[in-house]
């Protein structure tokens, strides 16, 4: 129902960390590199508001929320292609995840070692870039020596696609590449999973002391606006403490550091952003559920978003917006209002839809 981001960052970033704030699993984070070693998962419920108000019109018995998942993955270093640390091989985690989060360390704490030595942003994310870069060229080369032994047309497309992806990642390539492919070239760049090709954006973890100096925050944020990218600024160690207080507490903590966002709602609304997600909603058996879908999605793949026999024997979709049902107070007034309409499976499904689908299979 939801979407997943992957967790990368030099180690001692404070990747775990900022994990233990969003997700409260309270995965083990250490003062020294390599803490992580198996990938931490967890599953986050996504807050929406929407939801109790649309149960307490339609009178559903219960809701589930969309949800997005989080991995964290062991610190890469410099040198990882070749082993250095513990390598790259926990990058097969994240190779399925819909975008990736690159934790950067903006504080200056002596008693949290640095890998490289001392705090600098660009060096640190210029590192990860070419570590990812470097992970992504392997797979491309055990692609391309598998199709070189084959003579198909089909195969020798596919080499030539593994070719120009490869100056891609290695940053020589034109990426209006893209803007030509038919849908069966996309489908399989997208089955080999590049990293680099994944959407991303920074989260900035900085301590109490950069949040008034700034030392940090200026040279990244105009290096990411540089490079077409968001910066979501979260505060690791705090959100940590905050995440472990009642909402009550929460609240205190958050208005005595002037936080006006907690991290997991900061970098939720950061992942629907950089993937370009809504959320609409449906009703059976008297539960109430969101999904999470790319804006822009047609009704009728909204529809296999939720069971495949939906998709294949979609008849139309009745939909309300929730704007609407609040406005009406019931269904029944949504009804004489008129504010339910049949949709066709060309119909875009809009942020804060509720949508009934019809199917015969």
């Amino acid at each position: 129902m939801g979407f997943s981001l992957g967790i990368v960052g030099l180690p001692n970033v404070g990747k775990t960390t900022i994990f233990n704030a969003i997700t409260s699993i309270c995965a083990e984070a250490s003062n020294y590199p390599f803490c992580t070693i198996e990938p931490n998962k967890g599953v986050v419920p996504v807050k929406d508001e929407r939801l109790d108000k649309i149960m307490e019109i339609i009178r559903t018995e219960s809701y589930i929320p969309t949800s997005i998942t989080f991995i964290d993955i062991a610190g890469l270093v410099k040198g990882a292609n070749k082993g250095e640390g513990l390598g790259n091989k926990f990058l097969s985690h994240i190779r399925e995840v819909d975008g990736i989060v690159h934790i950067v360390r903006c504080f200056e704490i002596p008693d949290i070692v640095h890998v490289e030595g001392d705090v600098n942003p660009i060096r640190d994310i210029e590192i990860i870039d070419t570590e990812l870069a470097l992970a992504d060229l392997e797979v491309l080369e055990r692609r391309k020596e598998k199709l070189i032994k084959s003579h198909t047309a089909e195969a020798k497309r596919q080499l030539q696609i593994i070719e120009e992806l490869e100056r891609i990642v290695g940053g020589k390539g034109d990426k209006n590449f893209f803007d030509n492919l038919s849908d069966d070239e996309r489908k399989f760049i997208k089955e080999i999973n590049l990293i680099t090709l994944k959407p991303s954006f920074y989260v900035a973890n900085i301590d109490e002391k950069e949040l008034e100096k700034k030392k940090y925050l200026p040279i990244l944020t105009d290096y990411a606006k540089k490079r077409g990218k968001e910066v979501c600024v979260v505060c690791g160690r705090l959100e940590e403490e905050i995440g472990k207080l009642s909402e009550e507490e929460k609240k205190e903590m958050l208005s005595l550091y002037s936080i006006e966002e907690d991290a997991i709602h900061k970098i939720i609304r950061y992942g629907y952003s950089l993937l370009n997600l809504i959320t609409f909603f449906t009703t059976a058996r008297k539960e109430l559920k969101a999904w999470t879908i790319e804006k822009g999605t047609k009704a009728i793949k909204a529809a296999g978003k939720i069971h495949t026999d939906m998709e294949r024997g979609f008849i139309r979709a009745e939909v309300i917006h929730y704007d609407d049902l609040l406005r009406a107070g019931s269904e029944a007034r949504a009804r004489e209002l008129g504010f339910y309409h049949l949709q066709g499976k060309d119909y875009e499904i809009q942020d804060g839809d509720i949508v009934y689908f019809r199917f015969n299979v």
